[in-house]
């Protein structure tokens, strides 16, 4: 290998974000890959990955409208709980004041499935649908989010704290939402696209 000039490329550690293998009650697949909703805030899709920092790893789960796939709640935390996802969850409520009979799609994770987090739903008016177990394509848009953020911005890097992580995070949805542009809105921004409709 030396002689040819060949470096080994360390396989990246993968972090498992979702424990299926509980006893709490699992909602159908109502989603069912219809990715195209009509209109905002009928669709959300929500999800869980990880970031590294020399302190250790971050959570970061984001709510992700489908209509415009803008992301309109997410939260980065050290523990990846019940309330990582719960705050994400409450960001978006507060910042769209959704309709009852939204339809909120996640995996079957714990997080997701928990009595807290069904009651949140509830509280809110939300239809709960979830993945089919270990299938990431009936969440592929949010999965295509995690590959964007990682490809496009992180990158590999490992970041000082999770403080930084968060703002590099920060800036990234920012320029997401407003200036990156997507093949399945027209090649408009997704807050273009909520404007034009």
């Amino acid at each position: 290998m030396r002689k040819l000039g060949l470096i080994v490329k360390r396989k990246k550690p993968f972090i498992r974000t979702t424990d299926s293998r509980h006893g709490l009650p699992v909602a159908k697949n109502l989603l069912n890959r219809r990715f195209s909703p009509i209109e905002p805030d009928r669709v959300w899709t929500t999800d869980i990955t990880y970031i590294r920092t020399r302190a250790g790893w971050v959570y970061l789960a984001v709510v992700i409208d489908l209509y415009s796939r803008r992301v309109v709640g997410w939260h980065i935390d050290r523990q990846m709980d019940t309330s990582l996802v719960s705050r994400a969850v409450m960001m978006a409520i507060n910042l769209r004041c959704p309709k009852p009979g939204l339809m909120h799609h996640s995996d079957r994770g714990s997080q997701y499935a928990s009595a807290e987090y069904q009651q949140l739903l509830k509280q809110h008016g939300m239809v709960c649908s979830m993945s089919r177990k270990g299938n990431c394509w009936d969440n592929a848009p949010t999965e295509r989010f995690f590959s964007s953020l990682k490809r496009e911005w992180l990158t590999g890097q490992v970041y000082a704290s999770p403080e930084a992580a968060a703002d590099d995070v920060r800036a990234y949805i920012a320029y997401y939402n407003s200036d990156r542009l997507h093949t399945t809105l027209g090649d408009l921004t997704p807050i273009e696209f909520e404007q034009s409709a």
